[in-house]
């Protein structure tokens, strides 16, 4: 694979982030999304990711492959040191290290940003994201169950946690 480029998102990434959200949706592994999102969705999404609230995006040959984000945890002043994390990548480039590269830039500006922990949460089917984040320091938290529905059958969810 030829050198991958990390950086933060602009606008004009949208399509691409977008393409493979949406990916990450119809392939059921990582949300409990299961409507596709629209252009309209994705730009309210990118506004409330400002300031500390950064989205990235990996590149290969100038085109996006995947990105990442650091998400509100929880809107009360406690929570200001805790970011929730999103990690997706297009279904072409899964298992190359990209996930591990985006994860990596995250952390550091995590602390560089006054977070001191970070949380996520993933589909306990989903072992190749859970060998991510268990190879990066990440510790299963605990099993929601049933906590969401999808294909018309409930489906547990896994936290995890990481302190920076």
């Amino acid at each position: 694979m030829n050198m991958v480029i990390l950086r933060q998102a602009a606008e004009v990434d949208l399509g691409s982030i977008l393409t493979i959200y949406n990916q990450g949706i119809e392939d059921r592994i990582a949300t409990l999304e299961i409507e596709l999102k629209d252009e309209l969705y994705m730009n309210e999404w990118f506004n409330t990711h400002k300031g500390r609230y950064i989205v990235l995006v990996a590149e290969v040959n100038k085109s996006v492959i995947g990105w990442a984000s650091i998400n509100v945890y929880n809107p009360r002043s406690a929570y200001d040191g805790v970011g929730d994390l999103s990690i997706y990548i297009h279904r072409n480039h899964r298992g190359k290290g990209i996930g591990r590269q985006l994860l990596q830039k995250l952390e550091e500006i995590g602390k560089q940003n006054n977070f001191y922990k970070f949380v996520l949460f993933t589909f306990p089917f989903n072992t190749l994201g859970q060998s991510l984040y268990q190879r990066s320091g990440y510790r299963e938290v605990g099993v929601f169950q049933s906590q969401g529905v999808l294909e018309g059958k409930f489906v547990d969810v896994m936290a995890m946690e990481k302190i920076l």
